[in-house]
Parts: C-alpha cells; structure tokens; sequence
C-alpha cells in the first residue's frame, strides 16, 4: 500500500499508562506497529493523574484552555502530550473528571459526563492542530468512545478538520454496553430525535456501545470467532439483531488481536529466571523450577504445572474449574493462580492452597512480575471461558512455550489448535462443551501429553515458534481503515432500520 494514514486512536486505556484489561494491550501495542509500517498514528485518552503526575512520563503542555461545548455548559480542557515507544504521540484530555484516577482501580469513573466530555474534547482537539495534522482515521474503541461518531455526525459534519474523517469502531467485549437515560441526549447537545431503535435506544435507555456501532462507517470485534458470535443470541447481549443488520450491510469485520513482541519476549524478559527461544529453549526448565520455589511448591519437573492468571470471574470459566478441581489435584499436577475480582472465587482459591498445601498456590491481586513467573514457569495454561472476545492469556502462554488449555470459543477457537497426534498444527488443549466434565477431561489429556517427552517437546517448540504479534494484525488493520475511508468518501448512509 503505498498511500500513509493519519490515524488517531480513542481509548479509556493504553499500556503502560493506564491498564484494566486487554483494550489497553490493543490500544498501546497497536499504534507501534502502524508507526513502524510508515503510518502517522496518534493516540488520544483521558489525562488521568497517575499519568499526568508521574515523572517517567515526560507529560508535557500541548493545548492549554481547549474550549467544549456541552449542551449548555461551557466547559474547557488542556490537552497534554507524552509518547509511546520512541515517537509515538499520546494526547491526554486533562480535565477535573479524571483528577481522582490515581491508580488502575480508579481509572474507570460514573456517569455519562466523562465520556460525553471525553468524546467532545477529542474533537476539539484535533480542530485545534489545524492545518497541520488532520486525521484520515479516528479509531474508536470501547462504549467510553461511542458518542464521538455521534458527535461527529451530528455536530461536525461540516466541519474541515474532523468532517470527512471516516470513523471506525472497535468492540473488545460486547458485554459492557453503557446505558444510561435518555434525558442526556437534551444534556450534551444532541437531538431526542436520535431516541429511536434505529440510532442510539436500546431496551428505553441511550447505548453509548450501540450509537458507536451505528454511526461509525465499519465496525471491528477482536477475533473472526467473536464477530460471528455476537451475531447470535447466546452472545450477542441484546444487540445481535443490530450486528446481524450491520453485518448483512458489510460493516463487521473480525480482526484478531496480536500482542507487544517487545513486552511479551523470553529471550529478553529480565522478569523471568532464565532466558530461552524456540532456537534455545533450555532454560525454560529453569524458570519452571523457580516458579515452584517462588510459590513455596515442590521443585519437580516431573510434575506438570497449570497456570491460571485471570480476572476472578464467571465468564472467565472459574464455576467450572470450581466444579472440578477436586478431581484435577488428583491428577497429580501443581495449580498456580494470579488474579483478582469476584470474592466467591478469591475466597475458594484460598481454600483450596490451604487444602491442597503442596499443589495449589493462590495469588490474590495483581503482580505483573509474578505473571510473568507464571507464563514463564508453567506447562499448561487454563482459559476455560465462558466466552472470550479475543484473549491474550492464550497469546502470551504461547510466547513462553506455555500449553494452552482452553474452550472454543471466540479467540481461543481462533488460536489454539487442539493436539492430534502428528498434527504439526497443534499448540495446545481445547474442548467445546461448558461442563466441568469436559474441562477435567481435556486437563487430564494434557497431563497424559505431559509424560510423553517427545510430545511435549514438539508442542513446546511449536508455542514457541508461533507468531501472534502485531505485525500481521496491523496489516489488517490498514486494509480496514482503507475500506472505511472509502465509505465515508461515498456518503453512503451509516444507518436505517438498524433493530
């Protein structure tokens, strides 16, 4: 492709700055690798303070007193700047909205209002670097973005810098949608008209991920799998009507996630015991032997260890690995978990290290060093889920020649391809129903695997040869927002009879 983009992205989150989930994986490893390939890529989301106030950031002034109109209120932002990588600009909207985001656990804040003033300010912004960067692209992402293509559309259509910029969309997890009531359309300068199954009602509430969807000119989930899925009852949350009709017009797409091959790299992360490659991957050994000494487990190799680093929660599959772990920890191997949410599930991991002393470790909270201890020192890696857009966990595992075990389903399907014998594609476990049976039998599969050495040396080695990094991905991507671009160049209508 010979033509470089302007493309700037939209996220609540982008690693390193602020981290919840996978979206901040996407939206800090993304714009890289579109830099490395020529592109102008810029990122854009909100000027927390832990951000703001740290000074490894190197936070500087870029706009000071950037006026928003909201509604009624006059309101007003500075636009600060740091970077990703080397060259890679990240705008901050700094404003009082986000002064108590100190930490990852308040990253995320109530109400509309900040998100509605977030996606006003970015306009504002990028009308205010006239003429000298005017963005081909804006990339949305996420229920927090969803009224800036409304915005757009409705406010600045006409206008020079933002006006015929094409505008994409990017679900990472369907399941969070943003609701809230209609009176806000009145509140931030937006028709009522807009209230109506077609454009931005669902359900009798205004559905920030659904006005996103709507008026964008394309619409992206994180894996194949998922945007198939979400087209279904089962996983389409109330929307599956609306992306089935947005499908039928050519406007969903399934782009699978890749991840940072410079964050996520054995032959250079200082974070594990030893280093090791696909061309040398002896010192895996190590690390596993120092991740059962770290976790206060015996020091066997014999053993195989299953590693869990997950949010504490339903979709994640734990209510199935709750119904079998009993009949797991006699299959001899050692369960070592890292992860946080759910108290249900923090409190039954804590019981099962005190029933189970020498197999089981529990790590409540969240330690990216002890991560990496567990992708790193592991055999096997469980991802049961329920449902997983895309996942990373899986991704990761296999960078550090850690066997996946997981259920098919959205990218985990797409990723992981379960072990046959003398299939020179298999990288890990997989079973298709939601029991705690098929669980136990797929993990005892593994176990068998595990005491074959020359079958366990092949799925190493072939985990570790893979390539889910961005590279490909961003490929994708380019050719996305090239289709988009045209759209918007066609003026072809973004919505009508949408359910």
């Amino acid at each position: 492709m010979s033509k470089k983009l302007k493309i700037l992205i939209v996220s609540a989150e982008v690693a390193p700055f602020a981290k919840v989930g996978g979206l901040a994986d996407v939206a800090g490893a993304l714009p890289k690798s579109l830099k490395a390939m020529g592109h102008d890529v810029r990122v854009v989301m909100p000027g927390y303070k832990m951000i703001e106030n740290n000074p490894a950031y190197n936070v500087k002034s870029k706009f000071k007193n950037v006026e928003v109109q909201l509604g009624w209120r006059n309101l007003s932002c500075n636009i600060n700047q740091t970077t990703i990588g080397k060259d890679v600009p990240v705008y901050l909207v700094s404003a009082p909205y986000f002064d108590n985001s100190v930490d990852s656990k308040s990253v995320y804040v109530a109400g509309s209002e900040p998100y509605a003033f977030f996606a006003k300010a970015v306009l504002e912004m990028v009308r205010q670097m006239k003429p000298a960067w005017k963005p081909d692209v804006i990339h949305c992402n996420d229920w927090h973005t969803g009224l800036l293509p409304v915005f757009k559309k409705e406010l600045y259509s006409d206008d020079p810098m933002v006006g015929k910029a094409a505008c994409v969309f990017t679900v990472h997890n369907l399941a969070y949608q943003g609701e809230f009531d209609r009176s806000i359309l009145a509140d931030y300068g937006l028709p009522e008209s807009l209230f109506n199954m077609d454009q931005v009602e669902c359900h009798d509430s205004v559905n920030f991920l659904k006005a996103g969807m709507v008026f964008s000119d394309l619409v992206s989930t994180v894996s194949p799998t998922y945007a198939a899925e979400i087209q279904t009852c089962e996983y389409g949350c109330r929307l599956d009507g609306l992306l089935c009709y947005l499908n039928e017009q050519g406007r969903v797409r399934g782009i699978l996630n890749g991840i940072d091959y410079e964050e996520f790299n054995p032959a250079t992360d200082k974070r594990i015991k030893a280093n090791y490659s696909a061309d040398d991957p002896k010192g895996k050994a190590k690390c596993k032997k120092d991740l059962q000494a770290a976790m206060g487990l015996p020091t066997d190799a014999k053993v195989p260890v299953m590693g869990l680093v997950s949010r504490l929660a339903d979709q994640k599959g734990l209510d199935l690995i709750k119904a079998a772990m009993p009949k797991m920890m006699k299959l001899g191997l050692q369960f070592v978990v890292l992860g946080t949410g759910d108290a249900m599930y923090e409190k039954f991991f804590t019981e099962m290290e005190a029933k189970y002393p020498t197999q089981v470790k529990a790590n409540i909270g969240f330690d990216l060093k002890v991560a990496q201890l567990i992708y790193g020192g592991s055999d096997t890696f469980l991802m049961p889920s329920r449902f997983e857009p895309c996942g990373l966990g899986q991704l990761i595992a296999l960078r550090y020649g850690t066997i996946p075990v997981v259920r098919s389903t959205g990218g985990l399907a797409d990723t992981i391809v379960d072990y046959k014998e003398g299939d020179p594609k298999s990288n890990g476990f997989v079973f298709s129903q939601y029991t705690p049976e098929a669980l136990l039998k797929t993990v005892a599969r593994s176990v068998e695997a595990f005491g074959s050495k020359p079958v366990w040396t092949k799925l190493v080695q072939t985990a570790l040869s893979s390539d889910f990094s961005w590279n490909a991905s961003a490929g994708h991507y380019i050719d996305f927002y090239t289709e988009a671009m045209e759209a918007e160049a066609s003026s072809a209508p973004r919505y009508a009879n949408a359910a």
